[in-house]
């Protein structure tokens, strides 16, 4: 699957920064592991940027990995690829410059379950077309 591959690979060095962020954070604002965010809004944007991350990007990764396991077209592939990795880079700018509404965070959820949707529009779609044609 060397489109998953790509895209997966990616979405992983996103990942490791933002987990990178977090522990540069917790060393400059002397905040323990297993401590919570000390109260700090900044500190807890950080956090959630990556959890939100790690809640979102693992199902569209799968979903990513069973249409091109199943040939679905590459193209598609990569479109939804390089609108995740788009999306999440929305996402972590615009919560991370803000816990409230940004436009960032608006456009990088949003994208993101396009993905999600689309993806699983698609696989639900090529099952149909399997099992009707047996």
């Amino acid at each position: 699957m060397p489109i998953l591959a790509l895209y997966a690979g990616l979405l992983a060095l996103i990942f490791i920064y933002l987990s990178f962020n977090i522990a540069m954070s917790r060393k400059k604002l002397l905040i323990g592991v297993g401590t919570g965010d000390g109260e700090n809004k900044a500190f807890e944007c950080a956090i959630r940027v990556q959890a939100n991350f790690a809640e979102y990007v693992p199902i569209a990764l799968i979903l990513m990995a069973i249409f091109e396991s199943n040939h679905g077209h590459y193209m598609v592939a990569h479109i939804a690829g390089i609108t995740l990795v788009v999306a999440r880079l929305l996402h972590a700018y615009g919560l991370g410059k803000s816990s409230g509404t940004s436009v960032g965070r608006f456009v990088g959820i949003l994208l993101t379950w396009l993905v999600i949707v689309g993806l699983s529009v698609a696989n639900i779609y090529y099952f149909i077309l399997v099992t009707t044609s047996l």
